[in-house]
């Protein structure tokens, strides 16, 4: 009667940048009523980066709630900076605005707000480091 919700995301930007995701779930034979999730979601923010993802489930038990997993990579979606810019966000801006909304899914869920504020100032950090 366990429970793991993994969820596991990438926001990569420039030349060379690469991630490998391997998630590994075994559910034992002893382990019964085990509900499992892993996902694994990156967002390619610049021409050169790369995302290798592997989702693993090893089941040795019919007796479990579920288990599932999912992977997805994609790039930055010229939809949403097109919404953004026509309401008169700067393209440099609404980018920001876009990969703080993918990545806060994950920070909001700490709890801890000065875990929060630090790993929101490190995440502008990054982007302001690496913008152009």
């Amino acid at each position: 009667n366990c429970k793991s919700n993994v969820l596991y995301k990438g926001a990569l930007q420039g030349k060379n940048a690469h991630t490998v995701w391997v998630g590994d779930v075994l559910i034992q034979k002893q382990a019964l009523g085990t509900d499992s999730y892993e996902k694994n979601q990156n967002l390619v923010l610049t021409d050169g980066c790369r995302a290798d993802s592997v989702p693993n489930l090893e089941i040795e038990t019919g007796l479990i709630e579920g288990a599932g997993h999912a992977s997805s990579t994609g790039r930055f979606d010229d939809e949403h900076l097109f919404y953004l810019m026509a309401r008169g966000i700067p393209e440099d801006v609404a980018r920001r605005l876009v990969v703080r909304g993918f990545l806060n899914e994950i920070i909001q869920q700490i709890k801890v707000p000065a875990l929060e504020e630090r790993l929101t100032e490190e995440v502008e950090r990054e982007l302001a480091a690496n913008e152009n």
